[in-house]
């Protein structure tokens, strides 16, 4: 008999980019934890499902079966948070930071819950780390066919050069990771997301997009940026723009920074902080600013209707930047979601 209802919960939800991803691909989602209050209004707004404030450290079984629709195949998705495994934190020993055990909760509540399928998404660094192997350890010992690869976000239509580390495992049988379908040549590129948006200036916003607005440059860094060429480097600029840090050795292989985007090809990795000049490569490509906040959410995969703060709330950089920055692709996500129904419905008539 063919399956009708698949129900999932996501953990670690965030502003809601897995779930939205899942959504898209059809997939019924019920219901998402996260333990930062800022995710309530994007999550319940966007998703239309319930979002639960919570430690994923206290999080039980019986809460799980309550919000899974009865007699439903059951999925479990998540991310769990990614810091201590970053590339940029290389070199540091994070083994002893609170994030880090996150992981074996999630692979407690597959034991305890024992969902139909589970999807799971990080940095790609985390493959190698000892708490996902026993993480797969786990989903195997508990009889789940395990599939997992490095994923590049611009061959599932991404306008942006990230890659993500996804997991499928399936107690129903034998499961794969979706290959993206898109090719260089063919890739979403920064042009076709973002140059159709109002052009706003350096500090403006978009008087009918509160998210559309970028932060106001220095005057130091204003002359910078327009000494800046689309996918150049400051090596662009007069010796006079340049800054110490750039002057020294050490300093003068790190060209991704102060620097302008390409308009015809993905963005660079969207970060927290993304909307900063001086952070990486997020200078517009041609106007005299670092992109906007609801650029980097549309570079991250979010529709340019998503919304992150309800009506005459505050729209800040940092904190946004953040649950942007942090967010799952939801473009790689609804690939995902399409291989799970793919494989439930192979499944269903076997």
């Amino acid at each position: 008999m063919r399956i009708k209802r698949l129900s999932a919960i996501d953990l670690f939800c965030g502003v809601g980019g897995l779930s939205h991803g899942l959504r898209e691909a059809g997939i019924r989602v019920a219901a998402g934890f996260d333990i930062d209050p800022k995710c309530r209004y994007p999550y319940e707004t966007n998703i239309g499902a319930q979002f639960v404030e919570q430690d994923v450290r206290t999080v039980t079984k019986t809460q799980l079966m309550r919000l899974w629709e009865p007699r439903s195949i059951r999925l479990l998705a998540g991310c769990a948070p990614c810091q201590p495994f970053s590339s940029y934190r290389r070199g540091l020993d994070t083994s002893t930071e609170e994030q880090w055990p996150l992981l074996g909760e999630f692979g407690r509540l597959v034991q305890e819950a024992r969902p139909h399928v589970v999807t799971m998404e990080n940095v790609p660094r985390l493959v190698s780390a000892g708490i996902f192997k026993d993480f797969v350890r786990t989903l195997e010992d508990c009889g789940y066919e395990v599939s997992y690869k490095s994923c590049y976000g611009p061959e599932y239509g991404l306008p942006q050069h990230r890659r993500r580390l996804v997991l499928l495992g399936s107690r129903i049988g034998r499961i794969e990771v979706p290959s993206g379908t898109y090719r260089a040549g063919g890739f979403t590129t920064v042009r076709d997301a973002i140059s159709g948006l109002e052009p706003i200036e350096s500090g403006e916003v978009d008087a009918d997009d509160p998210l559309h607005r970028s932060r106001r440059l220095t005057d130091i860094n204003l002359k910078r940026i327009r000494a800046s060429r689309p996918g150049g480097t400051w090596h662009d600029w007069p010796s006079d723009l340049r800054s110490e840090c750039h002057r020294r050795a050490s300093g003068a292989t790190f060209k991704n920074v102060y620097a302008r985007m390409s308009w015809d090809e993905p963005s660079p990795t969207i970060t927290t902080m993304a909307y900063n000049f001086g952070t990486g490569r997020f200078g517009h490509p041609s106007q005299d600013r670092a992109i906007s906040l609801r650029e980097a959410a549309i570079l991250q995969g979010f529709p340019a209707s998503y919304r992150f703060v309800e009506p005459g709330g505050k729209v800040e950089f940092n904190p946004l930047g953040r649950l942007i920055g942090n967010a799952v692709p939801p473009v790689i996500a609804k690939g995902v979601g399409e291989a799970v129904m793919t494989h439930l419905g192979a499944s269903a008539d076997r």
